[in-house]
């Protein structure tokens, strides 16, 4: 494990199959056989293995690999409703169940979008730097190919326009949210979120669209679901501030959520996926999803 005070076995797959998890039948056996370590006595069949992340020699009767692009979008809105940042950060994610050792290539339409790329340890670099193909020899079964970053968008699919004024120690507040361009497909689970200021007593808050929810510490969740054709979503209401304040001088920031299947925003798009050794019969799979990340709305 350590060599030299540096860590020599760090693959998951590796560790998994080196230390057993505990569980009851574990703690049984320590009991009767007074052996309380869940440590193999051998090493895993790959830890030699020039591809220490892959066992030696995996068998399936269908050979299958599965690629999701998932992406988080991170954005920062101004009181002004200007685009202050939108980025995003995603992930390569495989699901590999080939037999033997394969020899996969992974191209995209569009690579020269990518920034700030992080590799599994299975990419070969060379193919990268020079004509940003990843070749490499998959894990067994789930793993993150790579990681990245898309940015200075500029344009997000849902927009929010939340008003809060205040008079007399009494707050009116209205938010809107909407669909800002259309990604073609559906925008899913869309949530609005905020954190009441101290000063606020008491709130009385209504939607034309979903529900609105207060917790005990001043939580307020907006659940909005989809958008529908017929009206735009809206929540108002009003805020009691506490005995003495005339105006809110804290005002809150909204915290939007939503999640878009079947697309990746940023435009990335996967052009094949080839396998360069035997089994020659492949079947292939391939998905998108984008989410919200860290997407405030400031006033």
């Amino acid at each position: 494990m350590i060599d030299n005070g540096f860590p020599l076995t760090t693959e998951p797959s590796i560790l998994k199959e080196m230390i057993a998890p505990p569980n009851l039948v574990s703690k049984m056996l320590s009991v009767v056989t007074g052996n309380a370590s869940n440590v193999s006595d051998t090493l895993p069949s790959g830890a030699g293995s020039c591809v220490p992340w892959r066992p030696t020699d995996p068998k399936y009767s269908s050979n299958e690999v599965y690629v999701d692009l998932v992406e988080e979008m991170d954005a920062i809105v101004n009181r002004d409703g200007e685009l202050v940042k939108c980025e995003i950060y995603g992930e390569v994610q495989m699901n590999s169940q080939l037999t033997g050792f394969p020899d996969l290539t992974l191209s995209f339409a569009n690579p020269s979008i990518l920034e700030d790329m992080r590799f599994h340890p299975c990419v070969r670099y060379r193919p990268w730097e020079s004509h940003q193909v990843l070749s490499f020899v998959p894990p067994d079964g789930e793993f993150k190919l790579m990681s990245y970053r898309v940015k200075k968008l500029k344009n997000t699919p849902v927009y929010v326009k939340p008003q809060i004024t205040s008079d007399s120690g009494t707050c009116r507040i209205s938010v809107l949210v909407g669909i800002r361009s259309d990604p073609g497909k559906t925008i899913e689970s869309i949530t609005l979120s905020f954190q009441l200021p101290h000063c606020v007593s008491s709130a009385d808050l209504s939607s034309n669209h979903g529900t609105v929810t207060i917790l005990s510490n001043k939580t307020c969740t907006w659940t909005i679901g989809r958008i529908p054709k017929d009206k735009t979503p809206c929540l108002s209401g009003t805020l009691a501030l506490e005995p003495g304040l005339e105006r809110l001088h804290v005002f809150p920031t909204f915290k939007l959520g939503f999640k878009i299947m079947g697309i990746a925003l940023s435009g990335l798009r996967i052009e094949k996926l080839d396998l360069q050794t035997i089994p020659p019969r492949l079947y292939k799979g391939f998905r998108a999803q984008t989410r919200a990340g860290e997407f405030d709305v400031r006033l």
